[in-house]
């Protein structure tokens, strides 16, 4: 393909969780990360998957079942990156909600970092620019300052 013209737009990332317990997994993002359930299928009244929103963030979370392998490890490999524009903010947001985290660290590429535990262990960081991620390449605001 030579031209742009024939590429289809990519409009968002939706990463899906398979998750060991799924109300607690809703309960953790809804009330201590500030997420919405932006939608939601059940079977027999009991939630089997949904979608979370913050912002211009999006995920899902599928309860796990056999075909999914064993929870021990599950999150291994998996890390999801939050650009937000104050880490520290969110951090104090956070501990409000009973949650113990780490300070907030700069990475070497310059972007302020947050490291979130998460129920499953998945790897959760939510990270904001600095003026050396601009320098470094790390961080492009694509929004124009949106």
């Amino acid at each position: 393909m030579a031209t742009d013209e024939r590429r289809s737009t990519i409009r968002q990332l939706w990463p899906l969780l398979a998750v060991q317990d799924i109300e607690r997994s809703i309960g953790f993002y809804e009330g201590v990360l500030g997420f919405s359930v932006v939608g939601r299928a059940d079977i027999d009244g009991r939630v089997f998957w949904c979608r979370l929103e913050r912002g211009g963030a999006s995920l899902m979370l599928q309860q796990a079942d056999d075909e999914d392998g064993p929870a021990n490890g599950r999150g291994r490999g998996v890390a999801l990156y939050v650009v937000c524009d104050d880490v520290e903010r969110l951090r104090a947001e956070f501990t409000s909600r009973g949650l113990q985290l780490p300070p907030v660290s700069i990475a070497e590429y310059g972007m302020t970092q947050l490291f979130v535990p998460e129920p499953d262990g998945y790897s959760l960081c939510f990270e904001s620019p600095t003026e050396a991620s601009f320098t470094t390449g790390a961080f492009i605001d694509v929004t124009g300052g949106k």
